[in-house]
């Protein structure tokens, strides 16, 4: 891709003949002169209206291209490769750039909830039944009888404890 860029602006240099600035840049404007950050900047601007995407900075666009890559599973070493981060530093830089989502985060609490304790029973429940509330298979499984103090709310600590 560079070299296809370098023979483009080979062509584009002769074509502006004694207008060309020489400089040792690789990507210039089309007479030669250094990309200007402020063109970069109203670009992205344009770009995001004509996607009729929200505001945002250039810069947040690497967070998400990161976190995105991340989501897709892509290994660690690849991430910091397109990124362009360095070995030494590269899992600093991912602590930095990679955002983990709430729902990913829930989903690792609820697999290590099911090791240890097990899948969640789903059992069907008698709505038309007062007594004898059973709370969820586990080391607190009780019968409750009728004169029991709150049998509903401890039944739900334990069952949300559990999920």
């Amino acid at each position: 891709m560079l070299r296809s860029h370098q023979g483009e602006q080979e062509h584009e240099r002769k074509i502006a003949g004694d207008l060309w600035s020489k400089s040792d840049y690789v990507f210039t404007k089309p007479l030669g002169g250094p990309l200007s950050p402020n063109t970069d900047y109203h670009d992205w601007k344009r770009l995001l209206e004509d996607a009729a995407v929200r505001e945002g900075r250039l810069h947040d666009a690497r967070h998400t291209a990161g976190t995105v890559l991340m989501l897709l599973g892509v290994p660690d070493r690849v991430i910091d490769q397109i990124m362009g981060w360095e070995p030494g530093g590269a899992a600093r830089m991912r602590a930095r750039y990679l955002h983990v989502p709430d729902h990913l985060l829930k989903e690792v609490a609820r697999k290590i909830g099911a090791a240890i304790w097990g899948a969640p029973e789903t059992t069907a429940v008698d709505k038309t039944r007062t007594t004898g509330l059973r709370n969820v298979e586990g080391p607190h499984r009780e019968r409750w009888g009728p004169s029991t103090s709150c049998p509903v709310r401890h039944w739900r600590r334990i069952r949300d404890s559990n999920s």
